[in-house]
C-alpha cells in the first residue's frame, strides 16, 4: 500500500493513535492473562471494540498523513482476525466429530493470537518511529 503523504498529522491524532494501539494491546493482554483466549479477547473485549470504533471515526482526519496506514492497519487486523476466527471455528466444529477439530481450534486460535500480537506490536513500533506501516 502506498500512501502519498500530503501533510503532517496533528499531534493530538498521533496521541490518539497511541491510545488505539494501547486499547488493542489491552484487549490482547486480557486474553493472555485471563481465562479467555488471546484472539477472543482481542475481538470481543471492550478495549479493541472501542479502538476499532475510534479508528473508523478518526480515519478521515488521518488521510494524507503517515498515520493513515496505521488506521488501515488496525482496522484490517481486527477484521482479518475476526474472519479467520470464524473460519477456524467452523472448520474446528466440523472436525470435532473426529476429535481433530479440538486440536484445530486450539492451534488455530493460538496462531491467530500470536498473529494479532505481531500486528499490534509492529504497528505500534512503526508509530513510535513516526513511520507508516507497510
Amino acid at each position: 500500500m502506498t500512501t502519498q503523504i500530503v501533510r503532517e498529522p496533528d499531534p493530538s491524532l498521533v496521541t490518539l493513535t497511541q491510545v488505539t494501539y494501547a486499547l488493542h494491546a489491552l484487549g490482547l493482554a486480557i486474553g493472555a492473562f485471563g481465562a479467555a483466549t488471546i484472539i477472543g479477547s482481542f475481538l470481543f473485549a471492550w478495549p479493541s471494540i472501542i479502538a476499532v470504533i475510534i479508528n473508523y471515526v478518526k480515519r478521515g482526519e488521518a488521510r494524507g498523513t503517515w498515520l493513515e496506514s496505521h488506521f488501515t492497519w488496525q482496522i484490517r487486523t481486527f477484521w482479518f482476525a475476526l474472519a479467520w476466527t470464524v473460519l477456524v471455528g467452523i472448520v474446528g466444529a466440523l472436525l470435532a466429530i473426529v476429535l481433530i477439530g479440538f486440536a484445530i481450534w486450539w492451534i488455530g486460535f493460538f496462531v491467530l493470537g500470536i498473529w494479532a500480537i505481531y500486528r499490534i506490536v509492529k504497528g505500534w513500533l512503526r508509530l513510535q518511529s513516526r513511520l507508516a506501516v507497510d
